[in-house]
């Protein structure tokens, strides 16, 4: 019989889920910015279809967005947190904003975004297809493992193709919506589509890369690994020392 007190085997191997679970859920939230990276994705988007819906004024509705952007990112430095999300939809915007200007053409603000967005579809899936899936590169540094994953832990990379097939395909398949949009609908039927379009897969394409990487063997900590062999190098190191100390024989 086992102890009440003492955890047994499953109890060991539902507790190592959870806290694989756990380190994933915090690692993702890390590297996507939370929902405040979503609020500040969405926000200045959202801003301008909101002014040109109303008014049609492009350069009202672009010096909004763009200020709006760049309150958030005050706000962040204000408080000291990490820039990384606000300032990359600055620099957005500013595409959009610039471009939107130069041609006189309201959709040009959604254009620059659009054309990322498919880049980064195609970058997801060519990456997977060449044996580096871009997922595992983003996420590699969070998790402390690099690059390890490609040689050393099979089952990660395996899970880390996986979800950047889903993220390819997820924003192919909104590409797919949106380009038509440019095309055929006018500035706010685009505008309110996009604003719609920005949450859903993403958190769809969070959720199956977060499936994935839970079901997964857990990372390979190359920073502890480092540690630990410094520490062992440190510790031979002091051994030859007392050694050569105690045997009166200068050391090598």
């Amino acid at each position: 019989m086992t102890s009440p007190d003492k955890p047994t085997t499953s109890d060991q191997d539902a507790q190592g889920a959870h806290d694989s679970r756990a380190v994933t859920e915090a690692a993702l939230f890390d590297a996507f910015g939370g929902v405040r990276g979503m609020v500040e994705t969405v926000l200045p988007g959202l801003l301008f279809v909101t002014i040109y819906t109303i008014n049609k004024d492009l350069h009202l509705s672009a010096i909004a967005a763009l200020g709006v952007s760049l309150v958030l990112v005050a706000v962040r430095l204000v408080r000291r947190d990490t820039v990384k999300h606000a300032f990359s939809g600055v620099f957005g915007v500013a595409f959009g904003v610039v471009f939107a200007l130069m041609t006189g053409n309201a959709k040009d603000f959604y254009l620059p975004g659009m054309l990322y967005t498919l880049g980064l579809g195609l970058a997801y899936i060519i990456t997977t297809l060449a044996g580096v899936p871009l997922i595992g590169l983003i996420l590699g540094p969070v998790f402390k493992e690099n690059l390890s994953w490609r040689t050393r832990n099979p089952g990660r990379k395996k899970a880390y193709a996986k979800a950047s097939w889903a993220w390819g395909l997820i924003l192919l398949a909104k590409c797919a919506i949106l380009f038509p949009l440019y095309w055929w609908a006018d500035t706010t039927q685009l505008g309110w589509v996009l604003v719609i379009l920005k949450i859903p897969p993403f958190l769809l394409a969070v959720y199956l890369t977060w499936l994935f990487l839970a079901k997964a063997p857990p990372p390979i900590d190359v920073f502890a690994e480092m540690e630990a062999e410094e520490r062992a190098e440190n510790e031979r190191k002091a051994a030859a020392a007392r050694q050569a100390a105690q045997s009166g024989t200068p050391e090598a």
